[in-house]
């Protein structure tokens, strides 16, 4: 705690031997040590205290994040998406009915028109394939090695 070393701590006693003396060193290093217990207590206490106040702090501050997530997802419990699509048709049933008779066309009228034009022909030949392949490319043969290189592996090189 202080950065005693076993040296410093031998002088220390031996000081307080002779000024002391040995029939009160007891007494006086049993005090010493119930003072020192007392001053850890309150270091642990304190330190404790102070712990809870850091964990309230946060627990505060995690509270009030859940309720800021919590009022977010209440804002979005409230669409309703069938409500919504059932009012898009009902404004649009309004507005086919304001629509003029004219632009309407009836099942009648659709069976009396005349079908579509025919599509054009098209005669653009096909273009043929290529004929296949005479010669497999991948044989495992060597090829022939031409006469210049022969000589020169037989040992008759320039």
């Amino acid at each position: 705690m202080f950065g005693l070393n076993w040296g410093e701590v031998v002088v220390i006693g031996i000081v307080a031997l002779i000024a002391i003396g040995p029939k009160e060193l007891p007494t006086v290093l049993r005090t010493l040590g119930q003072w020192t217990g007392k001053m850890r207590r309150m270091a642990n206490e304190f330190q404790g205290q102070f712990h809870e106040a850091l964990r309230e702090a946060e627990l505060s501050d995690l509270q009030k994040h859940a309720d800021d997530l919590s009022s977010s997802v209440s804002d979005l419990a409230n669409i309703d998406p069938l409500a919504d699509v059932q009012k898009d048709l009902e404004r649009t049933a309004a507005d086919v009915e304001k629509m003029p008779d004219e632009n309407v066309s009836e099942p009648a009228a659709l069976a009396q028109a005349e079908p579509p034009a025919a599509l054009p022909d098209i005669s653009e030949p096909v273009p043929e394939l290529p004929p296949p392949a005479e010669k497999d490319f991948a044989s495992a043969e060597p090829a022939p090695a031409s006469p210049a290189k022969a000589e020169n592996q037989a040992g008759g090189g320039a």
